[in-house]
């Protein structure tokens, strides 16, 4: 029986590398039932909502989502449709793995990395009030009375939401990774020796829920000082758990030591439903020029095969693509050693080169 999947495309390059993404799958054996659901900027010209309410509903009937990237407006437009479907799907676990494929241009090599980023909370819960608003003047008056201290009439406010029940599922997530995927330690990042009444409950929760499973080892990192131990140290650790902003920065970190966002997937995770997508932007200026390289999603749909227990299949790719990583001659321009490589192929192409890998 095929899989149901709900396949959003995306804007910028999204279609080519979700296209290019849909075909590798489709290689691998198993089958799918495609529901395809458009959202997006180009959606949002069209309709005046970038994410349209049959976009939530297929994934709420498939229960799983492959998705390309979506042009988030910088500081103006939309909020980002990504941190919309996280919340409209209570999507609370985002997943980001952080491996090494020899070939990849890098300074580090044997990086394994797992970062748990809580995805519902803290300063990406949306609940901000813009300069000079009645709300943000409100909020002023109220803090002013209750703590004596004084905003300035033209700051913008964002309020930073970190709950013991959100920090227990999390981390109760993070656990449960670790045993199922044979990983050793799991730290917690923070910065409760600042924000001891967000971070600090993100901090007491975490270690209280770690023991738990005493047999996964649990340590703490500050987050500052969580950023320069993985680029001096990056061995040392294995599964990261962190609140939503750090997990957003130190996923970059991450990929940033694995060769890029270019071999960096994304998994999104509740209860009831699942979405897959890289951790890269749209690059909207690359588009419909078959350039872009596709294995960041190609990854993200190896996750989705593990994640719907299609775990051979998903080895298999996974294995597809780190062959042709290594074997390196149909690979996109910002795979070869030298971005202006006249050798370099296009989407397309990277996608065919997995293909016949899988072979």
């Amino acid at each position: 029986m095929p899989h149901r999947v709900t396949l959003i495309p995306g804007d910028g390059t999204g279609p080519e590398i979700t296209e290019a993404t849909r075909r590798v799958l489709e290689a691998t054996g198993v089958a799918f039932e495609w529901d395809v659901q458009h959202a997006g900027i180009d959606v949002f010209q069209k309709e005046g909502t970038p994410l349209p309410d049959r976009v939530l509903e297929s994934i709420r009937r498939t229960k799983v989502g492959l998705k390309g990237p979506i042009t988030t407006p910088v500081g103006k437009g939309f909020r980002s449709v990504n941190v919309l479907l996280r919340k409209e799907l209570d999507l609370y676990a985002c997943i980001r793995p952080c491996k090494t494929y020899p070939g990849v241009r890098s300074r580090y090599d044997n990086i394994d990395l797992v970062i748990v980023r809580e995805n519902t909370e803290d300063l990406y819960a949306g609940i901000e009030f813009e300069r000079s608003s009645p709300g943000a003047a409100h909020l002023r008056q109220l803090i002013l009375s209750e703590s004596g201290l004084e905003i300035p009439e033209d700051a913008g406010i964002s309020i930073k939401p970190i709950s013991v029940a959100a920090t227990e599922r999390i981390t109760r997530y993070a656990l449960a990774y670790a045993k199922r995927n044979g990983r050793r330690k799991l730290t917690a990042v923070h910065k409760a020796n600042i924000m001891k009444f967000s971070d600090g409950v993100f901090l007491d929760v975490a270690r209280k829920t770690a023991r738990e499973v005493p047999d996964i080892e649990f340590e703490d990192r500050i987050v500052d000082n969580m950023c320069m131990q993985l680029v001096q140290t990056p061995e040392n650790y294995d599964m990261l758990v962190l609140p939503n902003l750090y997990g957003d920065i130190l996923s970059d970190l991450a990929a940033g030591l694995i060769g890029g966002l270019g071999v960096a997937p994304g998994a999104n995770i509740g209860d009831t439903a699942a979405l897959f997508e890289p951790t890269h932007g749209s690059a909207p200026r690359y588009a419909g020029q078959d350039k872009v390289n596709p294995f960041a999603m190609i990854l993200s749909g190896m996750l989705m095969l593990r994640h719907i227990g299609e775990r051979e299949a998903g080895d298999r790719l996974e294995r597809a693509v780190a062959q042709v990583i290594r074997d390196g001659t149909k690979v996109t321009y910002d795979m070869k050693p030298k971005r202006d490589d006249p050798t370099a192929v296009g989407t397309r192409a990277a996608a065919d080169a997995v293909i016949a890998a899988l072979r």
